[in-house]
């Protein structure tokens, strides 16, 4: 069987793909290479792999291992600047599973069209797509990371509810400086009853659609805090939150500031332990 093939268009479709895998290899890997080194590595690579198929190579296993070797590290190496080893297996390994993904939308896509000369238009649409499916699989995996489940105490009673840790909550009470978390009302009135609200007093706070205001501040006896560990934090401060916070599908919004290290913070509780 006798294949004829275009060296100029076998070599600025590799470089092509090479190109936007790369860049896909940057963003999952927030490197901050520039453009113009992407460009190279992508020319490095697509040049390597026209040499492999133009010089003939005795043995099919020898021309695996240059494709999938030397080539493909050469151009990972060149287009991200990867000096280390320690690095690169993970590069290499992210750089084919983009390349599956991105070939499996390729392949999608091209069931649909019949005409031969959109090569191009169906890798840039084929890389939008996956970029945009790793997009996803990232906001999933950030919001995975600040949600946990957290146990109130209070005298003989316990609630479990759902929490978001927000780094942009900053609340702290003025008297003691202890950070405050934010508890739903209703979760409140279900662990301490509709009469039991002695020690309550009031804290100031601004947010976003509200200038000031006032919620009611109470001190649990303790939480724990059910994340890879059981933290339990001692007699931590909540805010009431008079509005309803289940619509968002927590209960509570804790400051990160009481936990053993916080959400990139550093340790700045003295009353949590893990358990």
């Amino acid at each position: 069987m006798y294949y004829e093939l275009y060296i100029d268009v076998f070599f600025l479709e590799n470089f092509t793909m090479d190109f936007l895998l790369l860049v896909i290899v940057r963003r999952m890997l927030k490197y901050s290479v520039p453009y113009w080194k992407i460009g190279l590595g992508a020319f490095t690579g697509a040049f390597l792999t026209c040499l492999i198929v133009a010089v003939p190579v005795p043995y099919a296993s020898v021309k695996f291992i240059l494709f999938h070797g030397l080539a493909n590290v050469a151009m990972i190496k060149t287009g991200l600047g990867i000096k280390g080893l320690r690095e690169l297996p993970k590069a290499w390994v992210i750089l084919y599973a983009g390349g599956f993904l991105t070939g499996g939308v390729f392949q999608f896509l091209g069931q649909y069209v019949r005409t031969g000369s959109v090569f191009f238009v169906l890798a840039f649409v084929s890389f939008y797509a996956v970029s945009g499916i790793w997009s996803l699989i990232a906001y999933l995996a950030r919001q995975g990371q600040y949600r946990c489940q957290v146990i109130l105490v209070y005298g003989e009673k316990d609630c479990k509810v759902q929490a978001l840790i927000d780094t942009g909550n900053c609340l702290k009470d003025d008297v003691t400086g202890k950070p405050v978390s934010i508890v739903d009302k209703r979760t409140i009135r279900e662990l301490l009853g509709e009469d039991d609200m002695t020690g309550i007093r009031y804290i100031p706070y601004h947010s976003i659609g509200k200038a000031e205001g006032v919620m009611p501040l109470i001190t649990l006896d303790g939480m724990y805090v059910c994340r890879k560990e059981k933290e339990w934090i001692e007699r931590p401060l909540a805010a009431i939150c008079e509005e309803d916070m289940t619509a968002d599908r927590y209960e509570m919004i804790l400051n990160p500031d009481v936990l053993i290290g916080g959400v990139k913070y550093g340790n700045q509780s003295s009353s949590t332990t893990s358990i």
